[in-house]
């Protein structure tokens, strides 16, 4: 079954970040719990109605098509497609067929794969459908909500390709603040168009729907990739269909045939006029291209030249933007202290305190990074101590502990604490020297070999210069117990 190489084409919808909904004035709150609060006779259907097109939602397609270097369509309209959906009152939904809004983009996955854009368009989405106690109930809260459909060239060739794609999609989506793209809230939807084959002609294609997660995308393709290499192996054909993923039992399953597809029956929108884009200067590529923030690809570039960072530790900031900004408001406020010795002390530093132990208490307290009460500041200030030995590499990971839970500067916390390096080495010999003639026996059985006797010495000793406000290297301790028991 290895023989077979699959070949995947993705069809991503996302609800854009807009301010109200794609053909009328209601609101656009996808965190709206009251049923059927931003809602209208537009949304609903009610008879003499007429849909106004979104010129936010048209924006932000465009943006993104510049974003990924596609062709913009000099003149786009919309159409109706002809289909009964019993969550969208109209029994039509209005959408993009012959003259999308984007054309022929390009998006590159970190990994250095390609991955041909279609088609980007602009659509309405359906409204929320519950279904409890043998009754269907519906909530039109989403009913007309702006939705945006990429069409992928099947050019991936396996799960994690697919789900790679659609991570990078997801980034791409928040860095240009076109959606949430939250796949938990439904914000984006994934399906997946899989067929197998052992030379260049493509098998037949089947579509996967009711992908909902990352990791679902992974699982989804995975399994649908066996399930028809297993009836090609038994000598069986793959039959064109509609499958859906169950998460329950970890598999696909069978909705309807290619004979039950659907006609559409495309024909342009009568209640909306055809749009001349080029005629709108908002819409112009020069000025959707001056509005691109710094995208992905381009972060992960320059982290990798600025700061030497690469692997999962350049991931963790490209996936979370607000802890990059963080990580350079400190590397900046940590170089106004420098060591020429070692010109990359602050920012390795900065680097592992923030991956490691910032990152591990966010996750420990489950806080975005909007929440956290360490500013950039006191961080970097917090490494600078570190850098110039003023504390302990333990002490830094307490104090840091301690600024999250208030906020406070760490000079403070660390006077308070007795967490600041003493730079009076006579009283640190002080207590080495009592720690030794108040543990004779420990002190003979390291003379003798017993590694831990050290190790039981020196936490003694940590323990004596907190109780006395003084700051103690556990390292520097180490030095001065072994000269001192020679």
């Amino acid at each position: 079954m290895s023989d077979y190489k699959p070949t995947i084409g993705l069809e991503i919808h996302a609800e854009l970040k807009t301010a109200t909904k794609m053909f009328c004035s209601c609101k656009n709150d996808p965190d709206e719990r009251h049923p059927n609060i931003n809602v209208c006779p537009v949304c609903l259907a009610h008879p003499g109605t007429l849909p106004v097109a979104n010129k936010e939602a048209i924006h932000k397609v465009l943006k993104f098509g510049a974003a990924i270097g596609a062709e913009l369509a000099d003149e786009s309209r919309f159409d109706r497609k002809n289909y009964f959906y019993p969550d969208l009152p109209k029994g039509y939904q209005i959408s993009q067929f012959l003259h999308p809004l984007v054309r022929e983009g390009v998006l590159e996955l970190p990994s250095g794969k390609k991955v041909r854009i279609t088609r980007v368009h602009l659509e309405e989405d359906a409204a929320r459908n519950a279904h409890e106690g043998g009754a269907t109930l519906v909530d039109f809260n989403r009913a007309g909500v702006p939705l945006m459909e990429l069409v992928t060239e099947p050019d991936m060739n396996s799960a994690a390709e697919a789900k790679e794609f659609a991570q990078e999609l997801q980034l791409i989506l928040k860095y240009l603040d076109v959606s949430d793209a939250d796949m938990e809230k439904g914000l984006m939807r994934v399906e997946a168009n899989i067929s197998i084959s052992k030379d260049k002609k493509l098998g037949t294609k089947v579509e996967v729907k009711n992908i909902n997660s990352f990791r679902a995308v992974e699982k989804a393709i995975e399994f649908e990739v066996g399930r028809q290499a297993k009836l090609l192996e038994k000598g069986e054909r793959v039959t064109q269909e509609t499958r859906g993923w169950d998460d329950v039992h970890q598999k696909t399953v069978s909705q309807r045939s290619k004979e039950e597809a659907h006609d559409y029956r495309y024909f342009p929108e009568p209640d909306l006029p055809p749009m001349k884009i080029s005629e709108v200067p908002e819409f112009s590529f020069e000025n959707l291209t001056s509005e691109l923030p710094e995208l992905p690809s381009q972060k992960r570039e320059r982290f990798r030249k600025e700061y030497g960072v690469a692997g999962e530790k350049l991931e963790i900031f490209v996936r979370d933007r607000k802890l990059s900004q963080f990580f350079e408001e400190a590397i900046s406020e940590g170089n106004r202290w420098s060591d020429e010795s070692d010109p990359n002390k602050i920012k390795d530093l900065t680097l592992n305190y923030i991956t490691s132990d910032l990152v591990g208490l966010l996750n420990e307290k489950e806080l975005p990074m909007t929440d956290l009460k360490v500013t950039p500041e006191n961080f970097g200030e917090l490494i600078k101590m570190a850098a110039k030995g003023e504390i302990s590499s333990r002490g830094a990971k307490d104090i840091l502990r301690k600024m999250a839970e208030g906020g406070e500067d760490p000079h403070e916390i660390a006077g308070r604490e007795g967490l600041m390096i003493s730079p009076d080495n006579g009283a640190i010999d002080s207590i080495v020297k009592n720690v030794i003639n108040a543990n004779t026996k420990a002190a003979e059985d390291y003379k003798k070999g017993k590694e831990a006797s050290l190790q039981f010495l020196i936490g003694q000793a940590m323990r004596e210069a907190k109780q006395q406000k003084i700051g103690a290297n556990p390292e520097i301790l180490k030095e001065i117990f072994l000269t001192q028991l020679k």
